[in-house]
């Protein structure tokens, strides 16, 4: 099964178009079905039943592997089989009808007002790095961008006049606008640090780490880590928290639901209203 596999892997590549962590993430979960299944004496992909794959879901329950972990694994396992009945080499997909477990949805932290004046207080150094972390905080919050949008924004997406960004994704493209405190601290750290930071070299990117090179996802979250410590704030603090926070805050100050909508990117409102519906039962409890 292990040669099938390859070949799904070299498929998703070609003409799928996946990225390499999506290959690796694919080709880590359907190896360790196979040896599971080995162990089972199923060594052809054509021998695989529903049955066998329901086994190797209760036993990842039995590893104590997360409903979240069930769930991918699953979706990369009716990738797999779908992929093998689409070319011919299994007769029936026995992993057409396998449901994944039900993901208990945690609600989303979202930060008070006073908590965010504290967060975005704690840059307050005048060295570059500090000077970089003060706008990028501001922008994620005045925003409320995913923190892949703000890692990725080019200095072209950025139009400090009247004060907006261009976000885009393989699909589409949206602008969304910022303040005067989100203006004043971008100024700050285009005037002040950015050149220091890429040393300077000729940068695309807005934001930069301290080599001057594009910014890890990995790099930005011990940021908002550290700075989360430093205020003392005790929720549990991640670049997504400023984004549940700014469509909160919006939502909860009386913002039309569409606007907030359009600014987060989401594709269906009832996406974003789970803000409202957070605010609703936090109200109730009191």
């Amino acid at each position: 099964m292990l040669d099938d596999i390859s070949c799904f892997v070299e498929y998703l590549r070609e003409v799928k178009k996946t990225s390499k962590n999506t290959e690796i993430s694919y080709q880590r979960d359907l190896v360790q079905m196979c040896e599971y299944l080995e162990g089972l004496g199923i060594r052809e992909a054509d021998k695989v039943t529903k049955t066998s794959l329901n086994s190797y879901v209760l036993y990842l329950e039995r590893e104590g592997k997360a409903t979240t972990t069930i769930s991918r694994v699953l979706a990369s396992i009716k990738a797999f089989f779908h992929y093998e009945f689409s070319v011919g080499k299994i007769k029936r997909d026995p992993a057409e009808l396998l449901k994944a477990p039900k993901v208990e949805k945690k609600a989303p932290t979202i930060l008070t007002v006073e908590e965010i004046e504290t967060l975005m207080a704690q840059p307050s150094g005048r060295n570059a790095k500090e000077v970089r972390d003060k706008a990028m905080l501001e922008l994620l919050y005045a925003t409320g961008i995913r923190v892949s949008e703000l890692i990725h924004l080019q200095m072209a997406d950025l139009n400090l006049n009247i004060g907006y960004i261009t976000c885009r994704d393989e699909q589409k493209e949206r602008m969304v606008p910022f303040g005067r405190e989100v203006k004043k601290a971008l100024t700050d750290y285009l005037d002040n640090s950015r050149d220091i930071l890429v040393k300077g070299k000729d940068s695309p990117w807005l934001f930069t780490n301290c080599s001057g090179q594009l910014m890890s996802r990995q790099g930005f979250w011990k940021i908002i880590k550290y700075y989360g410590d430093k205020a003392g704030i005790q929720s549990d603090i991640t670049p997504h928290s400023l984004r549940h926070s700014f469509a909160a805050h919006l939502l909860k100050n009386g913002a039309d639901i569409h606007a907030v909508q359009a600014m987060l990117g989401h594709s269906d409102s009832a996406t974003t209203q789970m803000y409202t519906a957070y605010f609703e039962r936090t109200a109730a409890h009191r």
